[in-house]
């Protein structure tokens, strides 16, 4: 008879980390809220890249603890500077090697993406005047329309763009 393990997917923010308390448990802050809304099902963690603790190779391991059998790290940054495309796969990759039997993947950072426009405008104090479709949402929004040329941020890429550390 063989057993059926189940899957359990986390999701791990991570941050840069700050030498600014409140800034480094404002991703506290932001995990709990994520966990909310995806509910008991996906685990939901956070680290910082460097300068705070729980570092990268902390989250990964509580992840884990906790019963995830894959981490999806998330970058909660806005571009894919070193950091995102050079920096957290590293870390990643690094901290995945204790744990073999687990799937760790990084997503795309934030980037051009019709959400974070609302926040802006909304913290402005701006209404929205022309909310977009689906279709919209997921064009190009460079000024010159060159496809891209923002990298992995670009809102024409497709959701399932990530980088594999397995």
């Amino acid at each position: 008879m063989c057993a059926i393990f189940p899957t359990m997917r986390s999701i791990l923010l991570i941050d840069h980390g700050s030498v600014r308390a409140e800034a480094n448990h404002m991703l506290a802050c932001a995990a709990n809220l994520l966990q909310h809304m995806v509910g008991e099902s996906v685990l939901v963690r956070y680290a910082h890249m460097e300068l705070a603790e729980p570092s990268i190779a902390q989250g990964v391991a509580e992840c884990v603890r906790s019963g995830a059998t894959e981490v999806i790290a998330f970058p909660y940054m806005l571009s894919p500077g070193k950091h995102v495309t050079r920096d957290v796969p590293r870390l990643l990759a690094e901290a995945a090697k204790e744990f073999p039997h687990v799937s760790c993947r990084v997503t795309p950072a934030f980037g051009v993406n019709e959400k974070l426009a609302e926040v802006i405008a909304l913290r402005a104090g701006i209404d929205i005047v022309r909310p977009l479709t689906a279709r919209e949402a997921c064009r190009c929004w460079e000024p010159n329309g060159e496809v891209d040329a923002c990298g992995a941020g670009c809102a024409a890429r497709t959701a399932d763009n990530v980088t594999s550390t397995r």
